[in-house]
């Protein structure tokens, strides 16, 4: 069910994806129609304002040019008429249908006394629009978008324009050059068409690019999705593509690196059961078999002694087993607290160095560089560092060849204490120089030599250096030497943990 639900989940991620991009090209082109009308709009707006304006200008300056005023004495006006009306009335109706536009002229009291239209909206003798008569005479032109005092049923853009006397400035009537305000709708409509038809073509091709590029985007996830089942089942050899120069690309790294970690991580789960079942079975078998030889009577009374002693080193080196395994534990889950004090390290070498005394001794190793040591105080776990040193110590003597030689040096400088040991011998080979801090990591396969050695007491020793702030190296040439150098920093550079 998990595993259908988790399908479903990358179906949606992917469908969220194509949803989201959709919407957004979709509003992006919404938005951009939008705009466009407004522009158009505004535009149109501006070249017809434009066009009735310079129209009205003509016309009033041709009648102002091609007539004369008859005027009775009447102070309103009422009985103004223009001579020669038929020849300017013939020249309007040629421009009304070159240009496609109503004129008419008025009086300065609103009144009609010529009309050149189309449909014959308005007659003669009509008042028209005696608002806008009196802005033109204010204001010297005006245009408004309007239905001219309400003598037209639809909206109409409107230009108003004085005629005045000969040169003077007295206005003798008002020309209006009107036009149809709907024109513009048809011009807006076909312009949309295209818009429209070119969104679409737009859109389809952006969603085909957007489906594509999606697809491509939620693959590496899928495949990942599946690698992680396979992991789930102990499978890690699959590993995702890492050819996008991108963070799909990256994480495509990152979790290859993943299962590189997990795999080393499972071999090394693997050779630990393998390795403590080895180690656990070994002495075990060894306790169980003297034990039951001295209890049965096999091992006669006078050899007794003897065994009993191999079953307590047995018994012994079980312990260390079990500290070693408890170490690392408290080690991974953090539990492992450093109890930071002030101590002698040439103190504790020569302490550990007295330790193995017997062994040293055996093997006629010959001691190096402890009488050219002064006493270093040292800022650190006492316990924690003793155990460093015995593990490097006793794997020296461990490794040391017959009447070879075990060299000492820790020197002191103003940030940190660098202890260093060096023992003749086999050494390690240059490709295992890397490998011997690892867990379990044994150069001896053979355990001809590290009969006892589990292969933690190097991985535990770089642990706990690294927790003081410090760190560890091993250089060695195969078939003269082996040399392993750690520093610990002074107190002002240590932090507690």
């Amino acid at each position: 069910m998990r595993l259908k639900n988790s399908f479903y989940a990358k179906k949606s991620l992917f469908r969220k994806y194509m949803n989201v991009s959709i919407l957004i090209v979709f509003f992006s082109f919404l938005v951009l129609g939008l705009i466009l009308t407004l522009t158009i709009t505004n535009y149109w707006s501006n070249e017809k304002r434009a066009v009735l304006d310079s129209r009205a200008r003509n016309i009033a300056e041709f009648i102002r040019k091609n007539s004369a005023i008859n005027q009775s004495m009447n102070d309103n006006n009422d009985y103004v008429s223009i001579n020669h009306a038929d020849t300017i009335h013939n020249f309007l109706e040629l421009y009304v249908d070159d240009v496609g536009v109503d004129i008419v002229v008025t009086n300065t009291n609103a009144k009609s006394i010529m009309v050149v239209s189309k449909n014959n909206e308005i007659k003669t003798n009509m008042i028209v629009a005696p608002d806008v008569v009196r802005r033109t005479m204010t204001e010297g032109s005006y245009f408004v978008k309007g239905t001219l005092g309400g003598l037209y049923d639809g909206e109409r853009y409107i230009s108003a324009q004085p005629i005045y006397y000969n040169s003077g400035s007295n206005i003798m009537g008002i020309v209006f050059v009107t036009s149809d305000a709907n024109d513009i709708n048809g011009f807006t409509d076909m312009v949309l068409k295209i818009f429209v038809l070119s969104a679409i073509a737009a859109l389809a091709i952006s969603f085909l690019a957007i489906g594509v590029f999606s697809y491509n985007l939620v693959k590496p996830l899928k495949q990942m999705s599946q690698a992680a089942k396979q992991f789930g089942k102990g499978d890690f050899s699959i590993r995702v593509s890492e050819s996008s120069n991108d963070e799909i690309g990256e994480l495509g790294v990152a979790f290859n690196n993943m299962a590189e970690s997990l795999s080393s991580s499972e071999h090394i789960r693997k050779s630990f059961i393998a390795n403590v079942s080895h180690e656990l079975k070994t002495p075990m078998t060894t306790i169980s078999g003297f034990i039951d030889g001295i209890l049965d009577g096999t091992i006669p009374p006078d050899r007794q002694q003897y065994y009993l002693n191999i079953v307590s080193e047995e018994i012994k080196r079980l312990s260390r087993l079990v500290k070693s395994m408890l170490d690392l534990s408290r080690l991974d889950s953090g539990e492992l607290k450093l109890n930071y004090q002030t101590f002698d390290l040439l103190s504790t070498l020569v302490t550990i160095i007295i330790t193995f005394e017997q062994e040293i001794d055996k093997k006629n190793i010959e001691i190096r560089g402890l009488d050219l040591i002064s006493e270093k105080q040292v800022y650190g776990d006492k316990d924690l560092i003793y155990q460093v040193v015995y593990n490097l110590v006793e794997n020296a003597v461990k490794f040391t060849n017959e009447g070879g030689y075990i060299a000492f040096n820790i020197t002191e400088s103003l940030e940190r204490f660098d202890f260093t040991i060096q023992n003749s011998g086999t050494g390690i080979q240059k490709s295992e120089i890397g490998l011997v801090f690892d867990r379990f990591y044994k150069t001896d396969k053979s355990r001809s030599k590290d009969k006892k050695g589990l292969g933690l007491g190097l991985y535990l020793v770089r642990s706990i250096i690294r927790m003081h702030g410090g760190d560890i190296t091993a250089d060695s040439v195969y078939g003269e030497y082996c040399e392993f150098d750690f520093y610990i920093p002074k107190k002002q550079q240590t932090k507690k943990k």
